[in-house]
C-alpha cells in the first residue's frame, strides 16, 4: 500500500512539474547521436566572473583513440560587456598570444579570431574599428560566415548576406555551423576532429564563445553542431560560427572570481576581445 501511494505521489509530481522530472532522470555521461564514441561526462554550471560575464567547463571523453577534452565556454551579456576586434599591430606586435594581448588591451577575456596566412595577413574580410584591413569577401567553401559588431552589439550572418556597411567591425571565418537555429550543411571536413574556437549567440542575444582544450584530438564540426543545438544540452545557440582552430585555438579570461588560460601553439595577429562597457 505504501509503495502504491509513493508511486502515485511521484506520478503526480511529474505531471505537475514535467521539466523537473526530466532533468532529474537525465544523468551523465551521455553519448552524442552524431558520434557514439564521444560522451559528455560533465556539463558544469555557469559561474559568474564579473557582472555580465559567466564561465562554465564541459568535459568530454572519446573512446577511440581514448582521450579527454575540456571545452571552456564563456557567456556575455551585451548590457555589460562589449566585443571588439583587436589586432596585435595596434600594440606594436606582429603576433601575440591572447593572454598578452588581453593584458595590453585591457580586456576581461579574449579568443583568437580569423584565419591568416604565413605572413599574418587575413584570408577573408577583416574590418576593425579604425580601418578595413581586407575588403575582399572570400568565396572559399570554408569561410562561409561573418562575425560583426554594429553599435557595439554583435551579430553573425552568412557571407552572402553581408556588406561592409552593415558593420563597424567584422571578420570572416567559418564554416558557419548554425544560423537562425538551423544546423547548416558543412561540405568540407565536417567529420575532422581538431582543436576548435567558436563564437555564437543564444536566443537572449548573449554572446557565447568556446574553446576546446585537449592534449590530442578535439571535436568535429558535426559534433559541435549537435552539442550547441540539441535540446538535451545546456548551451543552445541560434547562431554559431567556427573561428580559426588547431594551433591557433586559445582563450584567456580573468575576473574577480576566476582566471583561465587555454594555450595555443601559434601566435595570432587578430583576436576578439571582451570589454566592460564604458572602457
Amino acid at each position: 500500500m505504501l509503495r502504491q501511494r509513493s508511486s502515485f505521489i511521484l506520478f503526480s509530481l511529474a505531471a505537475c512539474f514535467p521539466i523537473f522530472a526530466v532533468t532529474e532522470i537525465y544523468a551523465y555521461p551521455v553519448r552524442l547521436r552524431s558520434s557514439p564514441g564521444l560522451s559528455v561526462t560533465e556539463v558544469g554550471t555557469w559561474k559568474t566572473i564579473q557582472k555580465g560575464a559567466e564561465f562554465r567547463k564541459v568535459s568530454l571523453e572519446r573512446a577511440e583513440p581514448y582521450h579527454l577534452i575540456d571545452m571552456k565556454v564563456l557567456r556575455f551579456d551585451s548590457r555589460w560587456v562589449s566585443p571588439r576586434i583587436v589586432r596585435s599591430q595596434q600594440h606594436q606586435m606582429k603576433g601575440s598570444n591572447v593572454r598578452s594581448l588581453a593584458e595590453k588591451a585591457g580586456a576581461i577575456a579574449m579568443i583568437n579570431a580569423n584565419y591568416f596566412d604565413e605572413k599574418g595577413r587575413p584570408l577573408g574580410f577583416l574590418k576593425t574599428g579604425t580601418e578595413e584591413i581586407n575588403a575582399q569577401i572570400s568565396k572559399s567553401s570554408l569561410f562561409t560566415g561573418i562575425f560583426g559588431i554594429k553599435d557595439r552589439l554583435p551579430f553573425i550572418v552568412h557571407r552572402d548576406q553581408f556588406s561592409s556597411n552593415q558593420a563597424d567591425e567584422a571578420l570572416q571565418a567559418g564554416p558557419l555551423l548554425i544560423l537562425k537555429s538551423v544546423a547548416l550543411n558543412v561540405t568540407r571536413g565536417a567529420g575532422k576532429q581538431n582543436r576548435r574556437t567558436l563564437i555564437g549567440l543564444d536566443k537572449e542575444q548573449r554572446l557565447v564563445i568556446a574553446v576546446t582544450d585537449s592534449l590530442v584530438g578535439g571535436l568535429s564540426w558535426v559534433e559541435l553542431q549537435e552539442f550547441f543545438s540539441a535540446p538535451e544540452w545546456p548551451v543552445r545557440l541560434i547562431d554559431l560560427l567556427n573561428l580559426d582552430g588547431g594551433g591557433s585555438a586559445q582563450l584567456y579570461v580573468r575576473g574577480a572570481q576566476l582566471e583561465d588560460h587555454v594555450l595555443g601553439t601559434t601566435e595570432v595577429p587578430v583576436a576578439v576581445g571582451f570589454f566592460p562597457r564604458g572602457n
